[in-house]
């Protein structure tokens, strides 16, 4: 039986590598179709068979099951006799069918269909196995979006943000087909763990059934090929939870062998943001002190809509003869800045190598070409293409650009952490220039009481500036998230978030003001 087995397997992989070739690699990303691999298929599903009760019939559930990777690794597991029943959904029939085909003399039954559409019958899956499509929100139509909110809050009780990803939605939706005391286990993307619309799956996770484990793989290995994308695992089983017991989190290696294991409490869990700092991290206590968000208002750079067209050198500028009255400066991307702290020349300019210039003109059509006939016609050679992209179509006129003014205080929105820049993968810098910046950095304005005392103060600017870059690589790290490769990013208001007790430090009227609240 055990060469059959993996004879089966082999013809599963050579289809999968068939299908595959058929489709290019941007259908498959916009569909979230990446097939998971044997070896990990069959260590999730072995650890999954052992959480059930032992000899206890399996009736098997994968909601995309694709060419079926985990049935696979069911039949190599389980004595066939144990196989009650197993059931697939597949939405592409280019997988679904050939994945019908291969396993029609045995007892799945593979649904060409959509399986959120898909009404749960009686009988009911113990063995919940997927790698759901890894489909980003903004992929699904509007419509679409409420019919999945709609029935996922009906399936499970937990509401669903629209910014959710498609497989959010397979996880709770899921919860109506599985019996009571059943097991389940989802291969997805570990960023629920941390962005906002991962509310919801922690509160499904927390108070709908009892979570068991969640392993993180190492972002730095990708667990898929053909996606950027860091992996978690997250196993339950359906029933209550209860306070007293705790969350195995794991990390690293594999699910028999991770490198970190921590057990993590509910209570501590409900209070934390931040799931991905488990197992490497110790709990942490709610901080209660300054952060950089009562000194700091944090937004993103600008997002042009066309870097291509809108960002140009002062060469370009005079070979397309373009009045400069429309350019101002903008930094490079921080791959092409190697300074930390960027002086000015006496017109403000950032006195780098890469000098860049964004075009950036809010005159009506009809004064542009009546006054400025070079950029007119520059605008022409972009309106059948760069006006009509999704950010410059929805400006008046559409090639103004966003409202960011220069801020002393900048902070690199992602990187890696390479053993370069002190080993973190942020980077903050100190801006004496005029110089604007695109989306891949952060602005840091100071409030008013900030801005007042550097005001004040013509060395203060640089003692905050070096509290900044002390901040400890954890502490930026544990506030923001991590993806495939090890990439790390910083939003906003994960910047926002970190302690700042030494700016506050450096403040005598925040101290005052704090201790006089303090005092009253």
């Amino acid at each position: 039986m055990r060469a059959s087995n993996e004879s089966i397997e082999t013809q599963r992989l050579n289809l999968q590598e068939a299908l595959d070739s058929k489709k290019s690699q941007q259908e498959r990303n916009k569909l979230g179709q990446f097939a998971t691999p044997t070896a990990l298929a069959r260590e999730i599903l072995s650890f999954s068979l052992d959480l059930l009760p032992k000899n206890a019939p399996v009736h098997f559930l994968d909601p995309a099951i694709g060419t079926g990777s985990f049935y696979s690794a069911l039949i190599a597991a389980a004595k066939p006799d144990r196989i009650a029943s197993a059931r697939g959904f597949e939405i592409d029939g280019h997988y679904g069918r050939p994945a019908s085909d291969l396993w029609a003399n045995t007892p799945l039954c593979i649904t060409l269909g959509d399986f959120t559409t898909a009404q749960p019958d009686e009988a009911r899956a113990n063995l919940v196995i997927c790698n759901p499509p890894y489909v980003r929100h903004h992929h699904l139509a509007r419509e679409e979006k409420v019919r999945l909110q709609n029935a996922s809050e009906e399936a499970c009780g937990v509401p669903i943000t629209g910014l959710a990803g498609l497989y959010t939605y397979f996880l709770a939706l899921s919860h109506a087909w599985m019996a009571d005391d059943g097991i389940a286990a989802w291969l997805i993307p570990s960023e629920w763990m941390d962005v906002n619309y991962g509310r919801a799956v922690k509160k499904y996770l927390l108070e709908k059934v009892t979570l068991l484990r969640i392993h993180r793989f190492d972002p730095i290995d990708t667990q898929f090929g053909d996606a950027l994308v860091s992996s978690s695992i997250v196993f339950f089983s359906k029933n209550r939870p209860k306070m007293g017991r705790g969350v195995e989190f794991t990390f690293g290696g594999s699910l028999s062998t991770p490198r970190v294991q921590r057990n993590i409490s509910l209570f501590d869990l409900k209070k934390e943001a931040k799931w991905s700092r488990y197992p490497v991290s110790e709990v942490r206590d709610v901080n209660a002190g300054p952060k950089l968000k009562d000194f700091f208002k944090i937004r993103r750079g600008l997002a042009t809509g066309d870097n291509n067209f809108f960002i140009m050198t002062r060469e370009q500028i005079r070979a397309r003869n373009l009045p400069d009255i429309f350019f101002r400066p903008i930094l490079p991307s921080p791959r092409y800045l190697q300074e930390t702290e960027i002086h000015a020349d006496t017109h403000g300019n950032p006195a780098i190598k890469r000098q860049l210039f964004l075009l950036d003109c809010r005159l009506s059509e009809a004064e542009v070409k009546a006054k400025h006939p070079t950029l007119w016609a520059y605008f022409q050679y972009g309106i059948p293409d760069v006006s009509e992209r999704y950010l410059c179509s929805h400006r008046t006129p559409w090639y103004s650009q966003e409202d960011r003014p220069a801020s002393p205080f900048l902070c690199t929105y992602m990187g890696r952490d390479t053993g370069k820049n002190g080993g973190t993968p942020f980077r903050f810098i100190l801006n004496h220039s005029a110089a604007t910046a695109a989306n891949v950095y952060l602005f840091l304005y100071p409030k008013p009481i900030l801005k007042r005392a550097i005001e004040q103060d013509g060395g203060l600017a640089r003692r905050v500036w070096n509290v900044l870059q002390s901040i400890q690589t954890s502490d930026l790290t544990d506030e923001g998230r991590v993806y495939g490769g090890g990439l790390h990013k910083m939003e906003p208001k994960e910047l926002a978030n970190v302690g700042a007790e030494a700016i506050a430090a450096l403040l005598p009227e925040y101290t005052h003001h704090i201790q006089q609240n303090a005092a009253e």
